[in-house]
């Protein structure tokens, strides 16, 4: 997983409350057997209309998506933030978060920010001018270029994860030498245990 710097792009107003993950990327679209891809499924439905706000925002080089509350409803499919990552949305502002969506873009390096329903609102002017929204997670705030600034709690081992780019995987290896240790000691121990494990 990559490590998570600050992100200053444009972003989608995209503002509907209750998202759920089947509109971010449709059934159909959960065949794939890598995460490469997915983005062009990503928002299908909403992305039949030529003058949709997605592909305008991505051709602008929008990083980040504004939502309204409870984004990432439904079903607990891992393929939404695999979606927009791949659609280049690396940060999602809402009012508030589906538990299951929010613990699966953690795990996937995806920011998920909830902000108050009026710096939202306001988000989402800024967003519709075309301006960039700078979000520092080191900081834990979010500003515009009119010098407003919201600080997001953020739990603290998230935080630590995302910004040294650790996923579940690197944080087993990273405790690669007590692994081993544990497994001396069990052989040494309770050897008809390794001795059973070679077999």
């Amino acid at each position: 997983m990559r490590k998570f710097t600050t992100v200053s792009a444009p972003a989608i107003a995209f503002g509907a409350d209750n998202v759920d993950t089947d509109v971010i990327i449709p059934a159909r679209y959960l065949k794939a057997l890598t995460r490469e891809g997915l983005g062009a499924g990503a928002f299908a439905a909403l992305r039949g209309d030529p003058a949709n706000i997605f592909d305008r925002g991505r051709a602008n080089g929008a990083r980040i998506l504004v939502a309204g509350a409870n984004f990432g409803c439904g079903s607990s499919r891992e393929h939404a933030p695999w979606a927009l990552l791949d659609f280049g949305i690396e940060v999602v502002i809402a009012e508030s978060f589906a538990d299951i969506f929010a613990g699966n873009a953690f795990k996937n390096g995806l920011l998920a920010v909830a902000l108050p329903a009026q710096a939202i609102a306001r988000l989402m002017e800024v967003a519709a001018e075309g301006l960039p929204i700078t979000v520092d997670l080191a900081e834990q705030t979010v500003s515009t270029p009119y010098q407003e600034r919201w600080a997001f709690p953020i739990d603290p081992f998230r935080k630590t994860c995302l910004v040294e780019g650790l996923d579940e995987i690197a944080l087993t290896e990273a405790q690669e030498a007590a692994i081993a240790a544990h497994e001396a000691r069990i052989a040494a121990a309770r050897p008809w245990v390794a001795g059973a494990a070679r077999a």
